[in-house]
């Protein structure tokens, strides 16, 4: 059972969570000591000064902000705990956003929030169930290990998560960091439809544990293999970059390639279910790329946690009854389309939180959109 590591509460208006924090990751990286070659004996890591080559007392040192030409601004940590923020107990929620509009280079930790009793379950209820069916993210700042933090509270499943965000001053300007982006020109018909059929072909559910740390695979057998002298089988070269002249022929046959292993990734497909819809984001996630059909945004992604049905105040129910009017198809034609055209479906009804929806759950989405406009239209 997981330790929290911080208890407070958030606010909103005048409504009150007692929560506890509690980490959403662990870390499965292989760590190892450092030993001098032939012995077993630990390298440890000693303070010394770098004139003198003599060890240095920790109370001994003092932080130095370095000017440049040698010299420093000395300060003492007693002038930094003087200014550092005290210890918070709050989450205190200044606003609801789009969680789609916050750029996924802001996501950084992600953290799981529980009441921090039985008593409290109701609340924290209203809390999630409001942040998932209007598709918001509350934002806030809090003080945790004398650190001040903005985050992200948003919706998943049946919790809610914390992310910790980045100040707008830490994220990088792609613009002007990158050497080089390609110059925003019209790209050739042929090329631009042959992608599209690839990313289609392509399309499968959101499923993360189909996927493996393969690298971390290889350490763990390179230790058991040494510890067993076993030889080691090293790894083939990484593919050829693809000729900018050959790239149309590249994405022909990538997609003749695509369609042809479709049949038995369909299977995986179909039994996504809930589970491919878990993690759509974020880590934080909460970050695949897209953005809303039909709108201005592009680049975003929509990591956080509106369900399939609930509605964003924006006029989407009426704009989804005009657009399903009429179409009241049985659940057994949906279940004959493919991902891509449930999800333009999706689009068509203004359904929100598509994005992040798997194949089962944009059907029995567009179903219950459709079943509201047809009784909306008797």
């Amino acid at each position: 059972m997981a330790r929290p590591i911080w208890s407070g509460v958030i606010t909103f208006g005048l409504v009150t969570v007692p929560v506890q924090l509690f980490a959403a990751v662990r870390d499965h990286t292989i760590h190892f000591h450092q030993l001098q070659r032939g012995t077993s004996d630990r390298v440890r890591n000693r303070r010394v000064n770098e004139r003198t080559g003599k060890q240095v007392d920790y109370q001994d040192i003092v932080k130095g902000y370095d000017l440049g030409d040698g010299e420093y601004v000395v300060v003492e940590p007693e002038e930094l705990d003087e200014i550092a923020p005290g210890k918070s107990q709050v989450i205190e929620v200044s606003g609801f956003v789009d969680l789609e509009e916050v750029e996924p280079a802001y996501f950084d930790r992600t953290y799981y929030l529980a009441p921090r009793g039985e008593e409290y379950g109701k609340v924290y209820r209203l809390l999630r169930s409001a942040l998932a069916e209007t598709g918001k993210a509350g934002v806030a700042t809090f003080v945790m290990h004398a650190k001040e933090y903005l985050v992200a509270l948003r919706a998943q499943g049946e919790v809610l998560e914390l992310h910790t965000l980045h100040w707008a001053d830490e994220v990088r300007d792609p613009r002007e960091e990158l050497p080089r982006l390609p110059e925003r020109e019209r790209t050739r018909g042929n090329e631009l439809r042959s992608a599209k059929q690839l990313i289609d072909a392509m399309a499968i559910d959101w499923r993360p544990e189909d996927y493996e740390d393969t690298y971390e695979t290889k350490v763990r057998e390179l230790v058991e293999a040494k510890h067993q002298g076993r030889e080691v089988v090293t790894e083939e070269a990484p593919p050829e970059a693809t000729n900018v002249v050959d790239l149309e022929e590249a994405l022909r046959r990538s997609v003749d390639q695509a369609g042809t292993g479709r049949g038995s990734r369909g299977g995986k497909r179909g039994s996504g279910g809930s589970r491919g819809s878990r993690r759509g984001s974020g880590g934080a996630g909460h970050r695949s790329g897209g953005g809303r059909s039909g709108s201005g945004r592009t680049g975003g992604s929509k990591a956080g946690g509106a369900g399939g049905s609930g509605g964003k105040g924006r006029g989407g129910a009426a704009r989804g009854a005009k657009a399903g009017a009429g179409k009241r198809p049985a659940r057994s034609e949906l279940e004959g389309l493919s991902k891509q055209e449930l999800y333009e479906r999706a689009g068509e009804l203004e359904i929100p939180g598509r994005s992040r929806m798997n194949r089962s759950e944009l059907a029995e989405a567009v179903a219950g959109s459709q079943r509201s406009a047809a009784k909306a239209a008797s």
